[in-house]
């Protein structure tokens, strides 16, 4: 069912492509395995997916259909694996299908899905591991830890909680035999081309991290982590009964690892200010472990009654707020929607402002129109002109909107000081001749001597920053795209 859903939106949805889907679809383009300024497993997905499938809306959203559909049938074997019956694992999977959060990431082709699945796989393992299993789980722990460097950082996060729920519990045994560290080598090796990339561009982790804790994380107190928790819906309540009982109850005792992991993870990003979804990928084994206490009140009148309640609830919540998962509804409708629903703290953006669509929703509008503008300016102008002219974009979805859509317009690859796009380079071409988007006249006005406006793009429901944006015609550059690109490193 979850799958067929993705399928069906990925057909109907009014939205085009996320920016940051562009993005990653441009890294695809760009690939350097050993030589990506962040986790290259994305982009390998996406020059896959392109190679084999082509690059239709459908085909790019495939793979986060396939990932989010195996997380939820993970989180239902975690209710068997933690001695649950087929109404706990039903249960587990009714969670998951009704929970904006993993419809919304089941979407979206973002490595955090793929995130999710990792963690989800790795905990998987860890209960394996409390419940007996053997050295293959190990293995099976060091594959998932691996796939997830390939995939975010983040990983680090759940690789450093299950090390202290290992350290907590009778597993710490373990490490005494050599299984664990062919697990850690594993991972390691696996995930080698995310280390080599760091390690060859100097570490820009670490300048990312630095921005978006500066821009987007310090502003999240723990209240607003904890409370939007709350935003999944009332499957969070299940999950918080599920970590309980990793932690305390007599029929979970075994899977203590699993309870002081999950709890670890939580407190490093309360401590790190992390946005509430960074905790996601713990709830698969939360909703089965709160499943399986559900199911353990056996079959009296007064569990059934808590049995079908609970059901009725999640299925209620996921019906009405579906749109809030997928995106269904076109601009106008969502924003009445979410307004009418009274759920304004899912309208607010990385930023803390309140806009009218939930943002990742603003982020899937006007980035076609944006590039048929520009193709319209461009191929206004002579060819010899054309052949001398590079297009330049102020921000990573830009130009990535460029790199996508472009080739439709014949349009030449573009170029970006922003984000990863700095580290692709500035071309064979001067900037003799430059058509920007989303670079205000102040900023061109510093490396170009003539400078007008040749264009307007406006878009009421896209995201502020792109609402409203005026196309530049620059020339007689200072100095060539080449010598001011190293000079332009400190500004991605």
């Amino acid at each position: 069912m979850k799958f067929g859903l993705h399928l069906v939106v990925s057909i109907v949805t009014p939205y085009e492509l996320h920016r940051d889907e562009l993005l990653y679809l441009a890294m695809g383009r760009h690939l350097r395995l050993w030589t990506m300024d962040f986790p290259p497993g994305i982009a390998v997905l996406a020059e896959l997916v392109r190679g084999v499938l082509g690059d239709s809306l459908v085909a790019i959203r495939l793979g986060p259909a396939l990932a989010g559909t195996a997380v939820l049938i993970i989180a239902a074997v975690l209710a068997r694996e933690l001695g649950g019956g087929w109404r706990a694992q039903t249960l587990a999977a009714l969670c998951m299908l009704t929970s904006p959060l993993f419809l919304r990431t089941g979407t979206l082709f973002q490595p955090v899905v793929l995130d999710q699945l990792a963690w989800t796989l790795a905990l998987y393992a860890l209960v394996r591991l409390s419940g007996g299993y053997g050295p293959a789980s190990w293995l099976v722990l060091g594959v998932a830890l691996g796939l997830g460097l390939l995939v975010k950082f983040s990983i680090g996060v759940i690789g450093v909680a299950i090390t202290a729920g290992i350290l907590a519990t009778r597993l710490r045994h373990a490490l005494r035999t050599g299984w664990p560290w062919a697990a850690l080598a594993l991972a390691l090796a696996i995930g080698s081309p995310s280390l080599m990339g760091q390690i060859r561009l100097g570490f820009p982790v670490v300048d990312q991290l630095t921005d978006l804790g500066a821009t987007q994380l310090e502003r999240v107190t723990p209240d607003e982590f904890l409370l939007g928790q709350l935003l999944w819906g009332p499957s969070t309540l299940l999950a918080f009964a599920g970590l309980l009982g990793l932690l305390a109850s007599r029929r979970l005792e075994e899977f203590r690892a699993a309870g002081w992991t999950c709890l670890t993870a939580l407190l490093l990003l309360l401590v790190l200010h992390g946005k509430p979804y960074y905790i996601g990928p713990i709830y698969p084994l939360l909703f089965a472990a709160g499943a399986v206490q559900v199911e353990a009140l056996g079959e009296s009148p007064a569990a059934e009654f808590v049995n079908w309640g609970t059901v009725s609830v999640l299925v209620a919540f996921g019906i009405v707020t579906a749109p809030l998962g997928v995106p269904i509804l076109a601009p106008p409708v969502m924003a009445g929607y979410v307004r009418a629903l009274g759920l304004i703290p899912a309208l607010r953006t990385n930023t803390g402002e309140t806009e009218r669509l939930p943002q990742d929703y603003a982020d899937m509008l006007g980035w076609k129109e944006e590039v048929a503008a520009v193709a319209q300016v461009y191929h206004a102008m002579p060819v010899d002109d054309r052949r001398r002219a590079v297009l330049i974009a102020g921000n990573y979805g830009e130009a990535g909107a460029l790199e996508f859509y472009g080739p439709r317009y014949q349009l030449p690859p573009p170029v970006s000081p922003a984000g990863s796009f700095w580290f692709f380079g500035p071309g064979d071409k001067s900037g003799e001749i430059a058509i920007t988007i989303g670079v205000g006249p102040a900023r061109l006005a510093r490396y170009f001597d003539e400078l007008r406006p040749v264009g307007r793009i406006t878009h009421p429901w896209a995201v502020a920053e792109e609402r409203e944006l005026t196309l530049y015609r620059a020339s007689r550059p200072r100095q060539t795209l080449q010598e001011i690109w190293p000079s332009l490193a400190g500004r991605h």
